[in-house]
């Protein structure tokens, strides 16, 4: 698995779905890039001013909002990963 460095957390990017509510598939092209996923990696933080760790906001687990084109995409072990900084996620979905 991939371990992430100071303050940065790695999201697997929930699938868009492939229809809307009314039965319409969606061509690639038509939907939204995702905005939501779930925590598989937390860093252990970032370095203060003062020289302490300040701890990411969210734990593995968390089903988060993150920000719309923020983070580096990868592919690892055939999943979608999003690798982004702690600030960049806007909310945790509860």
């Amino acid at each position: 698995m991939l371990q992430p460095l100071g303050d940065r957390v790695i999201i697997e990017i929930t699938k868009p779905k492939e229809q809307t509510v009314g039965g319409i598939v969606l061509a690639s092209n038509a939907k939204q890039k995702p905005q939501t996923g779930t925590v598989v990696a937390v860093g252990p933080g970032k370095l203060g001013a003062d020289g302490k760790t300040i701890k990411p906001s969210v734990k593995k687990g968390d089903e988060v909002l993150y920000d719309k084109y923020s983070g580096t995409s990868v592919k690892y072990d055939g999943k979608s990963l999003l690798v982004l900084h702690d600030k960049d996620i806007a909310a945790i979905v509860k």
